[in-house]
This record gives C-alpha cells, structure tokens and sequence, in this order.
C-alpha cells in the first residue's frame, strides 16, 4: 500500500461517522428507540437516497447557482430524501426526522438547542452520564459567542488591554481562515443516524475544519503566548491549560455530533499552522491600528472586504453571518482602540517595568472589576439590540426586501452582511472606546 493510499484510508476511516457515534455511546449518549428503529427498518434506505442524492446533484449541477457549487449543507438541495410523510433532514441528517421519544423517563433526554435563525431542532436523546454531559456542553460554549463577548471584554477592562487586543486580532484571523476553508472544501456534518446531533445551531454550515477546534487552540495558545514573559507566573499554568482547553473544546465538538474526528484534527492543526505563520506580525498589526493615521479606513475597507469575498464563496448559510460578525467585531475592536489611544484612555504600562505582578486583591480592586463587567456588558447589550433593530429594516428597505419575515430577509447578503457587519461593529468600537470612556468618566477606570 503507498503512502497516498494510506492517508486516504486513514482520512476515512477519521471521518466515518460510526467512530462519533460510538464515542457518544461510550459517554452516555443515545438516540430514542424510535429513531433507531426508523433506521433500521429498511436497511437499503440509505442506499437509495444515496443513489437519489447523486442524481439529484448532477442534475442540479448543471443549473446555475450563486457560485457554481453546491449548496449550503443546510439547504433541501444538500438533504437525504425522507420517507412520504416526514418533513425534510437537515445537514447530515437520514431517514427524515427523529424527535419522538420512547417511553424513557424526561430527566434522561437531552435539552436541544434551538437554531434561532432557520427554526431548526435537534434530536431528542437519553443522556445517562449528566456531569459528562454538561462538561461538554460547557466546552462547546467556548467556542460560542457568549463566551466571546464575555471573554474579550474582561481581558480589555479588567487584566491586560494590549493582550485583549491582540488575542481579538489572532481570533479574527484565524476564525476567517476557518469559515472560508469550509465553504471551499464543503464536506457536509456527520450523517445522522448513526450520529445523535445533540447541538443543531451550526448545523447549516459546512463541517471541515471545526472552527470550535481553531478557537479552542487559538485561544488558549496565544493566551500563553501573549502573557508569558509579560506577566509573572510559572510556566507550568500555562502547561497544564492549553491542553485542557484545547481538549475539552475539541472532544465536545464530536460528543454534540457536529464533528467527525478527521475534522477536529485538521482544525488543531490548521491553527497551529496559521499561528507559526501569522503570530509574528501580530504586534506589527496591534501598534498599526493603534498608531497609523489612516489606520480606521483602512480597518474598515479591509473588513469589509475579506466579508463581500466570503459572501462569494457559497450559497447562504450561517457561516456567512458568522464571518461578518466576527470581521465587524474585529474591525470595530481595531477602530476603537486606535481612537482610544490617541484619547490616552488606556495606556499601556512601559517595557521596563515589565514582568507585571499581580495585584493583591482587595474589595475596593474586586468591586471596580465587578462594576465594569456590569456596566460594560449592560452598554454592550443595548448597543448591539439597537443597531439590530436599526440596520435590518433599513438594509431591507435600501435594498427592497421583503421584512415580514426576518429570518428569510437575513438570507439575503444585502441584509445580512451589514447588519452583522454594523452592529457588531458598533459591539467591538464599544469595548475598546465608547464603554472605558464611561468608566473614565465615572471614575472606575
């Protein structure tokens, strides 16, 4: 056997999503009687609609599309047919739907996620081992915008803005190479039986690299990177986190049936690779926007740019909101820590007095900490519900757009690109400007 033949068995043998549902058996987790049951019922069903999906893509191939491609793996034209009577699969999804529940008792089925922008809903599943359960859950929500827009924040308002900035600039750059790699690659989710989708809010994007692992080594990699040398602490923490992070990210990916192994691995490693690449010029990039004269446009048309050309790459699925969201976000960050700079608002300590040390704490050092994550996240929130509000129905109106329903008019790049675009552009400029402003002025800087 070559070597070509070799990778090529071990990539399948990786991505077989047998091997995913066998871990989420061996955690606990396992599809309801019914959905086994529907699968098994005519073993050559998958054979058919296998048979019926190449069909169906070579005729619709030859139709003309957004980009030539195939579409979005949460769209019908990336679907296995259900049986009469069953609504449509979702990405990786067989045998249509399966939501009922046997006779099990509800403390052992799983809560679903609900997608709040295609109205989709996972599968229901008993859940025997709950504190594995909710470890994975909590590690899948380090990749989740909740945790960005609570970590990013307490870095800059609370421990080391000069780190907070360039973590933001790494995550930008790293998260933008991901959802574009898998709009090019376009390898759908782990089909669905054999695996128990858990977690359906990513579920219309496409599945190679999991961003989720790009993140969960991102992160907590150039977080070391970043600090160490600059603070003082041993470099055994940083040993020990890494790992830990990175794992319990990646190995949550695949219990929620969102990854296949081969995707895991192949996101761990791309971020390593963009980090060797990239990592240099980081502090070239933070001191640019920071310093530059030009630097705001120049942010703001790059972004902005990078975000119409992965709106090109594929049909619409969230990926494409995600993208703009995180460019705005970055771009908004970038801006808003140049204006703060010129303002003198945060200032970073001098070289010679570096390692910092950490300060004592005390209540008055607890209390202003505490303030900040308050009243920071409250102007946070409100900006970004405002802008919402605003950019939508005014996208939908410049452009002609139909906003009766807001979850179709989001499927339109000149609705969803701005609106993302903007408002958490607005999101990211708060952090770095518009909110240490109010704490200087209130006197909690």
């Amino acid at each position: 056997m070559s070597l070509g033949q070799w990778l090529a068995q071990l990539m399948s043998s990786l991505q077989d999503p047998q091997k995913v549902a066998r871990f989420q058996q061996l955690c606990g987790v396992e599809a309801p009687v019914s959905c086994t049951a529907a699968a098994a019922a005519d073993p050559r069903e998958d054979e058919k609609a296998e048979a019926h999906l190449a069909g169906e893509s070579r005729r619709r191939e030859r139709q003309p599309g957004a980009s030539g491609g195939p579409p979005p793996p949460g769209s019908d034209r990336n679907q296995c047919p259900a049986k009469l009577g069953d609504g449509g699969a979702p990405n990786g999804v067989r045998n249509g739907r399966a939501t009922e529940v046997g006779p099990a008792s509800p403390r052992r089925a799983g809560l679903l996620r609900r997608n709040s922008l295609t109205g989709e809903e996972g599968q229901l599943a008993h859940v025997s081992n709950w504190p594995l359960h909710y470890l994975f859950c909590f590690g899948t929500e380090l990749g989740n915008e909740l945790f960005y827009i609570l970590f990013f924040p307490f870095w800059i308002w609370n421990l080391d803005a000069l780190v907070g900035r360039r973590l933001v600039v790494i995550w930008v750059l790293v998260m933008y190479l991901g959802q574009c790699t898998k709009d090019i690659i376009r390898w759908p989710r782990p089909a669905s039986p054999p695996v128990v989708k858990l977690e359906v809010f990513y579920n219309s994007e496409y599945s190679m690299p999991s961003t989720h692992a790009m993140s969960g080594t991102a992160i907590p990699i150039s977080m070391i990177l970043l600090t160490y040398g600059r603070w003082q602490y041993p470099l055994t923490y940083g040993l020990i986190l890494i790992p830990c992070w990175c794992s319990l990210v990646c190995i949550s990916r695949i219990y929620m049936g969102m990854h296949s192994i081969l995707d895991v691995i192949a996101g761990f490693l791309y971020t390593i690779l963009i980090l060797v690449i990239f990592y240099p010029f980081v502090d070239v990039i933070d001191n640019f926007n920071q310093t530059h004269r030009y630097a705001p446009l120049i942010i703001i048309g790059l972004h902005l740019a990078l975000g119409i050309f992965s709106f090109t790459l594929d049909t619409w699925s969230t990926s494409r909101g995600d993208t703009a969201e995180i460019l705005g976000s970055g771009a908004g960050i970038a801006c808003g820590s140049h204006f703060t700079y010129k303002m003198g608002l945060l200032l970073d300590p001098p070289l010679d007095i570096l390692p910092l040390v950490r300060h004592p704490i005390s209540m008055t050092l607890f209390g202003k900490a505490i303030l900040r994550i308050f009243i920071g996240m409250f102007f946070v929130l409100v900006v970004r519900d405002m802008m919402k509000r605003i950019t939508i129905p005014l996208a939908c109106k410049i452009f002609s757009i139909p906003c009766d329903d807001i979850r179709k008019a989001r499927q339109h790049m000149e609705v969803e690109l701005p609106y993302r675009y903007i408002t958490y552009g607005m999101v990211g400029f708060s952090i770095t400007f518009l909110v240490p402003y109010i704490f200087f002025f209130i006197g909690i800087s």
